[in-house]
């Protein structure tokens, strides 16, 4: 074990040729695994199975209000519902939309909304010439899908271990007025697994954008997803809104899709008035009233928060060993070598390994020819373009422990390949 940028040719070589005949081997193997998405496994699925059980055809189907679920109405959901999310984003259940089973469809929604009709009385963007949107990167690949479907310009902020840059975030957004906005993802950040400082927070809650109708998408998907016994904790965006009149310039997500069945969960958006009467003017021409009796499914199942906490301790027993056994596998291959660096979060549902310069669309390409499937080298960046290549996300809860370890040996050999055939010019 030795660090590679301090070896000479002749024991890269060696180095080298020893990464190239693991790696042969394992062609051979026909693997199939896939670290590309982070989707729950199969033991996380059925934990939620009993959900399925809570409403049959002769259970009361209707609402604490009366109201039979089975039927049309009650466009921003259930008044239980919004109850359970109004506690677990600790807003007021006023504030809480509850949607469909994707937040990332009413994120995509309520980007559409403003489109089209504006917001805090200014012009439609759709009606402007040009809009630009800070996204912080490494980030999650599908927000960027949706500014860039919208035509939007990608404005790529560094994240650091306790958030975005913000001294460039207060810059650009205080000084453009075509700046409209920006992704959040501020627990457990989808790829890194960061968690917005209470300073960051801060800092955000006081923006004083050049738009009036600048609006943070603040994608809190990971909120109650820890992985160990000394989880993160993220400062409530919209109590620190309140201290500085600044409630309409977030949007908040979450759902619990990856709580119970991600085809088959719910999702909601907590927001102001104001924010909330401009997408109920919208939605309420796309549907008379989503799924209630979904919503009054998981209610019922999960009874209050505690019983949502308590569930999620058991996600956690299960996720928690794939998590261990990416990271000290990494390490043990990798730690004292100087080609790849990790973060190891305390929740969430990924891991971002650094690599060298030049070598992470490399290390992908390799690993798929070796059988293991890891999402695109530059997908977390806007537009696909990680300008260092060297960010690669890893996705450790759908696999097994066994086939996790398989997976990231494989990762390891072609680290190691990459690194070696890159410090050689090969």
């Amino acid at each position: 074990m030795s660090d590679f940028l301090k070896l000479g040719v002749d024991e890269l070589r060696a180095e080298y040729d020893k990464a190239k005949s693991e790696y042969e081997k394992y062609k051979t193997k026909g693997l199939h695994l896939d670290m590309s998405r982070g989707k729950p496994g199969t033991q996380q699925l059925d934990l939620s199975m009993e959900i399925l059980d809570v409403l049959n055809s002769s259970s009361n189907i209707n609402a604490e209000n009366g109201t039979d679920t089975r039927n049309y109405g009650i466009l921003d959901g259930l008044y239980e519902a919004r109850s359970l999310f109004a506690d677990i984003l600790g807003v007021k259940p006023e504030n809480i939309f509850v949607g469909g089973n994707s937040s990332l469809a009413m994120m995509f929604d309520s980007i559409a909304t403003i489109n089209e009709l504006g917001c805090g009385g200014q012009t439609p963007w759709n009606r402007l010439e040009k809009i630009k949107w800070l996204c912080p990167a490494p980030g999650y690949d599908r927000h960027f899908g949706i500014t860039e479907y919208f035509g939007f310009e990608m404005i790529t902020i560094p994240m650091t271990p306790v958030g975005p840059d913000m001294d460039m975030v207060e810059h650009l957004a205080e000084n453009d007025s075509t700046i409209k906005g920006m992704w959040c993802v501020p627990k457990y950040s989808n790829p890194q697994g960061y968690t917005y400082s209470d300073e960051t927070v801060r800092r955000i809650a006081a923006l004083k954008p050049a738009a009036k109708d600048f609006r943070i998408i603040w994608d809190n998907a990971y909120c109650i997803h820890d992985i160990n016994d000394t989880p993160d904790t993220l400062l409530n965006i919209f109590d620190e809104l309140a201290k500085v009149d600044n409630e309409d310039m977030v949007l908040e997500f979450c759902s619990t899709s990856k709580i119970t069945f991600p085809g088959a969960g719910i999702a909601a958006m907590a927001a102001s008035k104001a924010n909330l009467d401009i997408f109920k003017k919208r939605c309420q021409y796309q549907t008379i009233g989503y799924d209630k009796l979904n919503m009054l499914r998981h209610v019922r199942y999960f009874k209050n928060i505690d019983g949502l906490k308590a569930h999620m301790q058991k996600h956690k027993a299960i996720l928690a060993p794939r998590f261990d056994a990416v990271i000290t596998q990494l390490k043990n291959d990798l730690g004292d070598k100087n080609i790849a660096v990790w973060t190891k979060p305390n929740g969430g549902y990924f891991i971002s390994v650094d690599v060298l310069e030049g070598c992470a669309k490399r290390i992908v390409s390799l690993c798929r020819e070796a059988g293991v499937v890891l999402t695109m080298a530059g997908a977390t960046f806007p537009y696909g373009k990680d300008p260092k290549d060297s960010n690669i996300r890893i996705a450790p809860t759908y696999p097994s422990v066994e086939e996790l370890k398989a997976a990231v040996d494989v990762f390891c050999v072609c680290t190691r390949l990459a690194a070696t055939e890159k410090l050689l010019n090969k």
